[in-house]
C-alpha cells in the first residue's frame, strides 16, 4: 500500500511538470534510460566473472568479461538513439458514449535516414488491461501510426492520458523511455438508455385538444400527413383520422410524412423526461437526440443551464450531445 501511494504521489508530481502539447520532439533532455532487469542481472554476471578473472588469473575470462560489457555499452547508446529524434503528434477519433473505448491515433514520424525498431507506446499509469504497450517499426524518412484504446466511463470533454513511448532494443538491457502529455481532448457522450422509452408526444390539429408532452406517448404522430402509398408501415398511418372517414380502402388513409417540418416542435426536457437522476436524465435524453435526429425530426433541448433551439441534421445533434456530455 505505501509504495502504491508513494508510486501515485511520484506521478502526480511529474505530471505537474510535464506541460501538455500539441506534438513532442524526443531529444537528449527529455529521453530516459535505465537497466532492465535483465541489464542488472548482466551487470551482476560480468562482475562475478570479473572477480573471477581476477581470482584465477584467467586471460580468456579478461576477454569474455569485456567483450560482454561492451557490448552491452554499445546496444546502451544504440537504444538511446534508436528513440532520440522521433516526433510525436496524437489526433483523437470520433466521440463516444461513456463505457466505450475512444481511439487515440498517435503518429510517430521519422525524419532521419536510419530505422527506427520496437517503438512501444501505451498510456502512462493506465489500468493494467489497457496498459501493454503497442509495439511498431519505422521506417527511415516516413511516419508510422499507432492506435491506442482509451476506457471512457464518465461523460465529459476528456483531457488525454499522457503517453508513454519507450523502447528496449537491440538486447533489451536497457529501458529507454520518453513520457508526453498531448494536448487534444476526446468528447464522451452519455451512455444512451437502452431501450430507448418513446419519444414524448407532440398534439396534432387532427388529434383533437393539445395532450402536451408526456414521455409515455407514441413518437410516430409528429409529422404532417400526406396520401398513404404501397408499402408504408403501418404505424405511420393516421388511424383516427382513418377511423373518422369510416372507410376500409387505404387508398383513403393518410399516413404521416417524416420528409416535411413539422408543425409544432419536439421538446425533450430534462425537468419532464420522467427521472430525477441526473445521470439517468443525460441516458434517457441521449437516447432520445438520436431517436429524433433518425426519424429526422426538428427537436430542441432543454437543460438546466442551456436551451438549445428546434433544429434537425448532423451539426444540431453533435451540439446537442455536446451539451449533454458538459452541462
Amino acid at each position: 500500500m505505501m509504495t502504491g501511494s508513494w508510486n501515485r504521489q511520484w506521478r502526480q508530481w511529474w505530471l505537474k511538470r510535464l506541460p501538455a502539447t500539441p506534438q513532442s520532439t524526443l531529444t537528449h533532455r527529455n529521453v530516459y534510460i535505465l537497466p532492465t532487469r535483465a541489464g542488472w542481472m548482466l551487470a551482476i554476471t560480468l562482475l562475478l566473472l570479473l572477480v573471477g578473472s581476477i581470482n584465477y588469473q584467467l586471460n580468456l575470462g579478461y576477454l569474455l568479461t569485456f567483450l560482454i560489457a561492451g557490448c552491452a555499452v554499445v546496444g546502451m547508446h544504440v537504444a538511446h538513439n534508436n528513440l532520440r529524434g522521433l516526433q510525436l503528434s496524437a489526433q483523437p477519433g470520433e466521440a463516444v458514449f461513456a463505457g466505450q473505448p475512444a481511439l487515440v491515433s498517435v503518429r510517430l514520424h521519422n525524419p532521419s535516414g536510419k530505422h527506427r525498431y520496437a517503438i512501444g507506446l501505451s498510456w502512462w499509469g493506465a489500468q493494467p488491461s489497457s496498459g501493454e504497450p503497442i509495439w511498431a517499426d519505422v521506417p527511415a524518412h516516413s511516419a508510422e501510426a499507432v492506435e491506442l484504446r482509451w476506457p471512457c466511463s464518465a461523460r465529459g470533454q476528456w483531457p488525454i492520458p499522457p503517453v508513454a513511448v519507450e523502447t528496449r532494443f537491440p538486447l533489451g538491457t536497457f529501458r529507454v523511455w520518453h513520457w508526453w502529455q498531448p494536448s487534444a481532448r476526446v468528447w464522451v457522450y452519455p451512455a444512451p438508455e437502452t431501450p430507448a422509452p418513446p419519444l414524448p408526444r407532440i398534439a396534432h390539429p387532427d388529434d383533437g385538444p393539445a395532450l402536451g408532452t408526456q414521455t409515455g406517448a407514441r413518437s410516430d404522430e409528429v409529422d404532417g400527413l400526406r396520401p398513404y402509398r404501397r408499402g408504408d408501415p403501418l404505424k405511420w398511418v393516421a388511424w383516427k383520422k382513418a377511423a373518422r372517414l369510416g372507410d376500409d380502402n387505404p387508398a383513403q388513409w393518410a399516413s404521416r410524412d417524416f420528409s416535411r417540418p413539422s408543425s409544432a416542435d419536439l421538446w425533450l426536457d430534462a425537468a419532464t423526461c420522467g427521472l430525477s437522476d441526473e445521470e439517468g436524465q443525460r441516458s434517457r435524453l441521449c437516447a432520445w437526440v438520436l431517436q429524433a435526429e433518425e426519424m429526422g425530426l426538428h427537436y430542441g433541448l432543454r437543460l438546466p443551464q442551456v436551451d438549445i433551439a428546434p433544429n434537425q441534421g448532423p451539426a444540431h445533434q453533435q451540439r446537442c450531445l455536446e451539451a449533454l456530455a458538459c452541462h
